[in-house]
């Protein structure tokens, strides 16, 4: 699977989870991890599941969060986050 495949895969994922939760709801970025990868594989794919998740924030599709606050960039990425729905959340 190339790389463009694997992030797509993620997107589609992160989006999937949103959408089946409610509007105000967040994920943490592992539970796209453990959709798309077993245990304890998952772990592994962290790092790009956070990369697609910043890509997508930056398209204003989710929101990248830490508590109350929204992360904007990879540095902020320390720790634990959340996702959320964005203004451009697709539905």
């Amino acid at each position: 699977m190339s790389a463009d495949d694997a992030d797509a895969r993620i997107a589609q994922a992160i989006v999937e989870l949103l959408t089946q939760r409610d509007p105000a709801a967040s994920i943490c970025p592992s539970e796209a991890a453990r959709c798309l990868w077993p245990a304890p594989a998952w772990r592994d794919h962290m790092v790009e599941v956070r990369r697609v998740a910043l890509d997508l924030a930056a398209r204003h599709f989710i929101l990248v969060t830490r508590g109350t606050t929204v992360v904007a960039d990879a540095a902020g990425l320390r720790g634990p986050v959340r996702l959320r729905r964005g203004p451009r959340f697709p539905g």
